[in-house]
């Protein structure tokens, strides 16, 4: 009777946690599609606030009001998003309404191509063809490719649907970085009470290098793709190249992403040299070159500064978190993967102290 009771009151305390876990974990599910649409924004938000702290801490030494500092900061950010967006907009729908009209009425002269488009390695003698008869008509010659020229417009507005929407997220990340960084003494120590909580007297170190690794990509794949996309700039504006600036924008992307510069620097050398092949071309050739290669020297440079993480680690977290979760995957990534590096080398560790001891 004693062992039938005992049974009775392990199942009874089985069910009671069975009941418990699934109510716990059914409320922390609801909890995270209530959160989800959120998530997103405010880890980038938490992201900028961590890489802009150094700059704050400075500026409050300098200036004093962290307060004022931080609002002064933010609204400059988001007006420098926001009017650039607003024209830019305006632009493209005055440009495309333009261009589509243009088209349509045959108004729109294309200059013949020069024969050193000929010369063009493996796409020389259609793109003269395509260029040629498109100088005479160009309706005539986008006729047979109309269908694609539908999906190109439809895609592309939905690139520009897309940068829209990332700015305006990015804005709202920008005021909750801003709601981090003025209470960033409370978030600081929230966040180590987490990481205590999981990881026990090391939080507090794991919590910096979280810091330092989120600051040392910011550094190693924004900074070097800010660098080489200003350069590009600087000798696509000397030499007269169209749509600089998006180029420009265009390479930055491609750096961040980890896609090769070249991509885009390539075909503007062949466009330079379509319009002659002087010293200028061979000049603007070498730069962009040295340009579009900088990065491997640029990312060493940059990348793990400050941080007890090898470059390598640091780097292979931030494409593969790329690869998972998108852009956000760049930092998250990177931070996953220098905690694993780091919680590795602490098991290999231990493994050494208990061969030592067991020598002794």
């Amino acid at each position: 009777m004693t062992n039938q009771t005992q049974r009775e009151e392990k199942v009874e305390i089985a069910i009671e946690i069975a009941i418990k876990v699934g109510l716990l974990a059914l409320l922390l599910y609801i909890t995270y599609l209530i959160a989800k649409p959120f998530i997103g924004i405010v880890v980038w938000g938490i992201i900028i606030a961590v890489a802009l702290s150094p700059v704050i801490n400075s500026l409050e030494k300098r200036f004093g009001s962290r307060k004022k500092i931080i609002i002064s900061l933010t609204v400059a950010v988001i007006v420098a998003l926001i009017v650039p967006t607003y024209m830019l907009s305006g632009s493209v729908i005055e440009a495309s309404s333009s261009i589509r009209n243009a088209v349509t009425e045959g108004s729109i002269t294309i200059p013949p191509p020069s024969e050193n488009v000929k010369e063009w390695p493996l796409i020389g003698k259609k793109a003269y063809a395509f260029w040629d008869a498109a100088s005479y008509n160009l309706k005539t010659a986008l006729t047979p490719y109309a269908e694609e020229i539908k999906n190109m417009a439809k895609k592309t507005v939905s690139l520009l649907t897309g940068g829209l929407g990332t700015i305006f997220m990015f804005i709202g990340s920008m005021i909750i970085a801003a709601v981090f960084l003025i209470g960033a003494e409370g978030a600081v120590k929230f966040y180590n009470n987490i990481l205590r909580r999981l990881v026990g007297d090391r939080g507090e170190e794991w919590a910096i290098l979280s810091a330092l690794t989120v600051r040392s990509v910011v550094m190693g794949v924004l900074g070097v793709a800010v660098i080489q996309a200003f350069f590009a700039l600087i000798g696509m504006v000397v030499m007269g190249i169209p749509l600089a600036i998006v180029w420009a924008i265009a390479i930055m992307f491609l750096t961040i992403i980890q896609v090769p510069a070249l991509l885009v620097i390539g075909p503007m050398i062949a466009y330079v040299f379509s319009q002659g092949s002087g010293t200028a071309e061979i000049v603007f050739t070498i730069y962009m070159l040295i340009v579009g290669a900088s990065d491997g020297v640029l990312k060493p440079m940059l990348m793990g500064r400050g941080v007890d993480i090898p470059m390598l680690v640091i780097l292979i977290g931030a494409i593969g978190g790329m690869m998972l979760m998108g852009m956000l995957g760049l930092f998250v990534g990177a931070v996953i993967f220098a905690l694993a590096y780091k919680l590795f080398g602490l098991w290999i560790a231990e493994v050494q102290d208990e061969v030592v001891v067991e020598e002794k």
